[in-house]
């Protein structure tokens, strides 16, 4: 299964990948004809201060509510709903900027690859999230569950350890635990080189109204579901954290 698992990340040296993976992986969807109109003099702005050829990237737009979308692979530009109908035309700009900037510092077949092999460490990210919302919503069922969990996993562990003479087999069982973390400072690292890239293109103030408005509109509902704090799991940092990071760009630049 490990094997053909590693030889199916050729697929993605496939051209047309790039919408199977927009479409099915990372559940985005291709703007109408009126989103299309809003967000076209930005990206043409934005591929014209960045001289890069604004045809050979593909615009997605996310249904989510943050001020950024999260990672994709490929030439793919992702913009949220949040940012889509909420910022001006020159925030929007910013926005989609730093979507580019995330896809400028690696090649794009690269990204590809990477998102592939890291999809089982984003489902066991998303199960060990969903655990933790379990045991803070219903702690004695997500309670009793995650501790059965652990200590099954660390009897197999044990066991691997115990009766093989490679230490293949154990660390084996123990990437599902280290591979989400590695591939979200992957990630994490990568959206704090897009914000470098971002105030080196000149969408640095911009990028930080944006999320001071962002942070404004959603402070409330971040603090009830304990988003301000770094999603290690998932790569992303806190609003507030980005905040302090493109604070500390400008003032070098």
């Amino acid at each position: 299964m490990i094997a053909i698992w590693l030889v199916s990340g050729a697929i993605v040296l496939w051209p047309g990948i790039d919408f199977v993976l927009s479409r099915y992986l990372f559940g985005l969807r291709q703007p109408t004809m009126v989103e299309e109109q809003r967000l076209m003099p930005s990206w043409y702005s934005i591929a014209s201060r960045s001289g890069v050829d604004m045809n050979k990237y593909s615009i997605w737009i996310q249904g989510a509510e943050g001020a950024t979308a999260g990672a994709t692979a490929g030439n793919t530009v992702t913009v949220t709903n949040w940012a889509m109908y909420t910022l001006p035309p020159s925030h929007l700009e910013a926005v989609m900027a730093f979507d580019l900037a995330s896809h400028l510092h690696s090649r794009s077949w690269l990204s590809r690859v990477a998102l592939w092999y890291a999809v089982p460490a984003r489902l066991v990210a998303l199960g060990i999230r969903q655990l933790l919302k379990l045991s803070r919503t219903i702690p004695a069922v997500g309670c009793t569950i995650v501790g059965f969990l652990l200590m099954a996993y660390i009897g197999i562990l044990l066991f691997s350890l115990v009766f093989y003479d490679s230490l293949a087999v154990p660390l084996l069982y123990l990437s599902p635990v280290l591979l989400p973390f590695l591939f979200g400072g992957l990630a994490h690292w990568n959206e704090r080189m897009a914000d470098r890239a971002v105030v080196e293109m000149g969408y640095g103030r911009k990028m930080l109204e944006v999320l001071y408005g962002w942070q404004a509109q959603h402070q409330e509902e971040t603090r009830r579901m304990g988003m301000t704090q770094p999603d290690w799991l998932g790569g992303r940092s806190s609003v507030s954290e980005r905040i302090r990071a493109l604070e500390n760009y400008i003032q070098r630049s």
